[in-house]
Formats: structure tokens, C-alpha cells, sequence
């Protein structure tokens, strides 16, 4: 009886330490995707990233994703990533606090606007992400080619609400009950 009672409080509280985890999930660009001409420094604007949060680039053949140090960013330089991928679906988790700058490395299109900074916050913050402005040449204008239009995924909401307190604290009460009558039945 004792070891049933540690075990379900052993349950809850690896339950409690697993669901104030669940992180928003933004689609760069929305529906969009990630691809020449857009606007990634107003989709940015008034979202309010923190560590544990993805972003999801979804973009075609010919983008790529780098994420890039701020000097590199603000020049478009190529070639100091630190990080890439081609792949057409990249997910990057935000693990750290700090502003982070992403590029696309294909020449021409950073300066066309293929270039995003987001401010992450740690979990603990409540206040509003800032972003740094983006700046695209004239030839960046217009809608892209349709060989670099995203396949957006079903759902592509920019962002899925957080978990409230209140939620966690249901879930773990009932999660609870359930696991206290598991246990008395066996």
C-alpha cells in the first residue's frame, strides 16, 4: 500500500513537471511560408516567444534556413551559419533566451527579405517579444515565385495557446483520482 501510494505521487508529480513544458509553435510566415518578399519583421511583431518554442520554416526547393550571428544577419553575409538546412520543413527549437537571427543563405534572397530576428524570452517572463527590423530591397517586392510558395501544414496556426496554471492543476487532480483508482483496483 505504501509503495502504491509513492508510485502515484512519484506519477503526479512527473506529470506536473511535464506539462507547463508545453511550448507555442509558430509557422514562420503563416500561410505564406518562408519565401521571397515577405514581411517576416511585422509577422514577428507582437508575438511573444520564449525558450521551449519552435519555429517551423516551410518553404520550396531553392531556401534555405541559417540561423546566422547579428552581424551576418544585418550585412546578409553567407557563410558563418550557425546552423542550416535545405530540407523544405525545418523546425528549430528555441532553447536559449537572447535574440536569435535567421537568414536564407541563397544570394540575393536575405536581401530581398528572407531574413527574421526574434527576441526569445526565458519562461519565467511575461512580457511582449520585441523584434529587429528587416530590410528588403525594392526587388523584394512582389508576390514570390510560385516555385518558393510553402506547403503549409494543416493548421498552420502561428501560434497555439499556452497551458494556464489552472489547466495544469485539473489535469494533474484528475490525473491524480485515475491513478489512485488504478491503483485500488489492482
Amino acid at each position: 500500500m505504501v509503495f502504491s501510494k509513492a508510485l502515484v505521487l512519484a506519477l503526479f508529480l512527473a506529470m506536473n513537471m511535464a506539462l507547463p513544458t508545453i511550448a507555442t509553435v509558430y509557422t514562420v510566415g503563416d500561410t505564406s511560408g518562408w519565401a521571397t518578399g515577405g514581411d517576416y519583421s511585422t509577422w514577428a511583431s507582437g508575438k511573444n516567444f520564449v525558450v521551449g518554442d519552435s519555429l517551423v520554416f516551410n518553404y520550396g526547393s531553392g531556401h534555405t534556413v541559417d540561423e546566422v550571428k547579428e552581424s551576418d544577419y544585418k550585412s546578409c553575409s553567407i557563410g558563418n551559419s550557425i546552423s542550416t538546412d535545405s530540407s523544405g520543413a525545418t523546425t528549430i527549437p528555441l532553447k536559449t533566451s537572447g535574440t536569435h537571427y535567421f537568414i536564407c543563405s541563397v544570394p540575393g534572397h536575405c536581401s530581398s527579405g528572407m531574413k527574421l530576428a526574434v527576441t526569445v524570452k526565458d519562461g519565467k517572463s511575461s512580457s511582449s517579444s520585441s523584434t529587429t527590423p528587416s530590410s528588403s530591397s525594392s526587388s523584394g517586392k512582389g508576390s514570390p515565385p510560385s516555385s518558393t510558395t510553402a506547403t503549409p501544414k494543416a493548421n498552420a496556426s502561428s501560434s497555439v495557446s499556452r497551458v494556464t496554471p489552472i489547466v495544469v492543476l485539473i489535469v494533474s487532480l484528475i490525473s491524480y483520482c485515475v491513478l489512485n483508482m488504478v491503483l485500488v483496483v489492482l
